[in-house]
């Protein structure tokens, strides 16, 4: 039996071992750069604020605006959707 998974690992690009291989020799080299924007993944503060407040008051206003009946209606669906799953096990 072997000890160790036999799974090989990804062989990486050529860029990837450039990249190592540079880094290696010149630890101070240029930092990585992200191609997809990642490093500037920095939220507007004034959106999140607002995005926070319609959050906050989302679902109280909603179960305001719905009549007795559909408040009824929709619960009675959730119910059925969560009694119809089978059991895991």
């Amino acid at each position: 039996m072997p000890k160790r998974s036999s799974k090989k690992k990804p062989q990486k690009d050529h860029q990837q071992i450039a990249r190592s291989v540079l880094d290696s020799v010149v630890p101070d080299a240029e930092p990585v750069s992200v191609s997809n924007g990642a490093a500037e993944n920095k939220k507007n503060p004034a959106a999140v604020a607002l995005g926070r407040l319609g959050g906050l008051k989302g679902g109280k206003a909603r179960a305001a605006k719905l009549s007795a009946a559909n408040r009824k209606a929709i619960a009675k669906k959730a119910a059925a959707k969560r009694w119809s799953k089978k059991p895991s096990g």
